[in-house]
């Protein structure tokens, strides 16, 4: 694919300096929009580093189209690393926020590995494994999971911890007639990555949930390969579900795959890949029509990495050339950063959401991109 680099104004939903030691980093966020048109923005903040049992699930929220934002407030925090926050706006003043926890040691222990990771975060994570040791199997089991929280009036208060049997880092999609569609990864407690990606749905607003249908195995990935989901419905009913693919034989080699369902998501059609060099997948439906794909390029050895995006005007059947929306990557200081997902303002411009270091830090930060779709 081709790329273009659009007009951009660049800004920070949250970030603390960096002689602020603790807590200071973000990732994995998702961006959404109410009926009045404010802006929440959701993700695993106030952390010490990428694997950490300090994770929490925070949320702040900008009455100005993103221009400014609330402090960060603690939606959810377990014993455990809280990942993976999405947001949801479902009507009415009823919002859905979604995550998973994470409580394996061997994760903590498999980041020290890393030769990207800065050397404070690996001194500091043989701390966090000990921590995570002492923790009773039992609490791990009762933690451990896929979860959503409801809220009924505008995210001021939230409910209790629903169980949901898969999970994908930006959550689940509302249909047009209320249904909430899942297409997410199943989960095994004996090891985090299931194998299999499921479509669920809620016909009461989310606290309950059914099994809907499998994504057909495809290409002999290995389960590991293929994970990371987004759903979303389009304006012909059809529901179209993306998928973060990692590690093929040809180019694009980390790159995302593309599948649909015609009959509310029992049956789904072989996966095929959609052709841009990045993942994960975020959809959006565009007031002009326009299905809009965010996802970051993490391509290391060509050195551009990036956060990105592409549009379809039928259904995903095609695709423009990618928009670079931001590539201030210091890959001398920290190459952490993606998991872009987009919201249209009130002007009907465009507001990408991603986590990712300013060229000075070594911490991630909570940034935005505005940007509009060329005529």
């Amino acid at each position: 694919m081709k790329t273009k680099n659009p007009k951009v104004e660049h800004g920070i939903v949250h970030r603390y300096p960096s002689d602020h030691n603790c807590f200071r980093y973000n990732a994995w966020p998702t961006v959404c929009k109410d009926d009045r048109g404010v802006l929440y923005a959701t993700a695993s903040g106030l952390r010490m580093s990428h694997v950490d049992p300090c994770g929490k699930n925070v949320m702040w929220v900008s009455f100005d189209d993103g221009s400014s934002w609330t402090p960060p407030v603690i939606v959810n925090d377990s014993n455990y690393d809280d990942r993976d926050t999405g947001i949801l706006y479902l009507g009415n003043g009823k919002m859905l926020m979604s995550w998973f926890t994470s409580v394996y040691a061997n994760d903590l222990e498999h980041m020290q590995e890393q030769a990207w990771l800065h050397p404070s975060d690996k001194a500091m994570m043989g701390g966090w494994t000990q921590y995570w040791r002492t923790l009773p199997k039992e609490s791990r089991k009762e933690e451990w999971g896929s979860f959503v929280k409801l809220s009924d009036d505008y995210g001021v208060t939230w409910g209790e911890n629903i169980r949901v049997p898969v999970s994908s880092p930006h959550g689940p999609c509302v249909a047009k007639d209320g249904t909430i569609y899942y297409l997410g990864k199943t989960m095994n407690f004996e090891h985090p990555y299931g194998p299999d990606v499921e479509c669920h749905k809620s016909l009461d607003g989310g606290h309950t949930w059914e099994y809907c249908g499998t994504v057909p195995n495809f290409e002999n990935f290995l389960p590991n390969q293929v994970h990371e989901p987004h759903i979303i419905e389009l304006p012909s009913g059809r529901l179209l579900g993306a998928m973060r693919v990692n590690g093929r034989n040809v180019k694009p080699v980390d790159t995302t795959y593309l599948t649909y369902s015609d009959d509310k998501g029992k049956t789904w059609s072989v996966p095929k890949c959609c052709g841009v060099d990045g993942m994960p997948p975020h959809f959006m439906m565009h007031s002009s029509g326009a299905l809009i794909l965010s996802y970051s390029c993490r391509n290391e050895p060509d050195l551009c990495m990036s956060e990105r995006a592409v549009i379809s005007y039928d259904e995903g059947e095609t695709w423009s050339d990618e928009y670079i929306l931001d590539d201030r990557i210091n890959m001398q200081k920290q190459r952490d950063m993606g998991y872009p997902a987009t919201v249209e303002l009130s002007d009907g411009s465009l507001l990408t959401l991603y986590y990712q270091a300013l060229p000075d830090d070594w911490h991630t930060s909570i940034l935005y991109t505005k940007w509009r779709i060329e005529e």
